[in-house]
């Protein structure tokens, strides 16, 4: 038997909930998933999965086993990057997650020099807003704007955006433009909502050193990054949005910020990855170059910022 592979096999059962999940991401056939799992119950002599017809769930000797699997093979990993590191360059497969903007405008144009610099790592690359269970979906890394919920993630920093208030042109035309924050209150904003947490998200200023959400008449709710821009555009109302988000349509025309010269609070953009494993060498090469992305001038804010 071999030990490795079973022990990845029933790692990724446990965290996918099947055979077939485990299978496909292990690119094994899932009659030799099966087989591994037999082989290591009986090498331990203990059940280690409650198998149905629908789901696969780890027996309390199965739940001690998967924790003290994932640390030995983080630790492993881990060693391997240490000497590879010496003589060779990280290789394997590298599974991220973006937001859709972030990824549309501002990694994949870079990505290429990423690739040429380190051209032994497949790239694979989701881009969502939605939360991503980083475990459960085999994912190594995600980038997400604002604070971070799960506490159970490892969180590094990587920019703090600026944010502007914009609208259409269309939609200034009918309501006037805003001069000052209590003009607020006689204009309409598109709420962004998360899909995950449900919370939602309106226009904040910094007033008096403080954080402060005007309660604004609501004319949409949306939980889509670029549907949140559609429907500014469309005319529905006010957004707020980091700069990179809105740069294009700003130089063009076709949007138009307002209440620039009030203060507004920095969003923070951050990667995150699992804190019960080890960060591998190729998590920390992409972590490091998205960090030298983010500070080059113009990309994130507007040059000279």
């Amino acid at each position: 038997m071999d030990k490795f592979n079973a022990m990845r096999a029933f790692t990724r059962i446990v965290e996918l909930g099947g055979f077939a999940k485990a299978a496909d991401d292990l690119h094994m056939p899932r009659a030799s998933v099966t087989i591994l799992i037999k082989q290591l119950e009986a090498h331990l002599g203990v059940q280690l999965l409650q198998r149905t017809t629908r789901h696969v769930s780890p027996t309390l000797d199965g739940q001690a086993y998967y924790q003290r699997c994932v640390t030995l093979l983080g630790d492993l990993e881990e060693t391997e990057s240490a000497f590879s590191a010496i003589g060779s360059a990280p290789k394997g497969v590298l599974r991220i997650d973006i937001p859709a903007g972030l990824g549309r405008l501002i990694v994949i144009p870079a990505l290429p020099e990423f690739s040429q610099r380190y051209p032994q790592i497949e790239l694979e690359v989701g881009m969502t807003d939605r939360p991503v269970d980083l475990i459960r979906e085999g994912v190594d890394c995600v980038v997400r704007g604002g604070q971070s919920l799960d506490q159970s993630l490892v969180a590094r920093p990587l920019a703090q955006m600026r944010q502007v208030v914009c609208a259409s042109r269309e939609y200034l035309e009918r309501y006037g433009t805003p001069l000052s924050l209590d003009d607020l209150a006689q204009h309409r904003v598109i709420e962004y909502f998360s899909s995950g947490s449900n919370k939602r998200y309106g226009l904040e200023f910094i007033v008096d050193g403080k954080e402060r959400e005007f309660s604004m008449p609501k004319a949409l709710s949306i939980n889509s990054a670029d549907g949140y821009l559609a429907a500014c555009g469309a005319g529905y109302g006010l957004v707020q949005t980091p700069y990179y988000h809105v740069a294009q349509p700003l130089r063009s025309g076709a949007l138009v910020e307002v209440l620039g010269q009030f203060p507004q609070p920095l969003l923070p953009l951050t990667a995150l990855y699992p804190a019960h494993r080890q960060m591998s060498r190729r998590v920390r090469v992409f972590i490091d170059w998205l960090v030298e992305l983010c500070a080059k001038p113009g990309l994130l804010d507007k040059a000279g910022a």
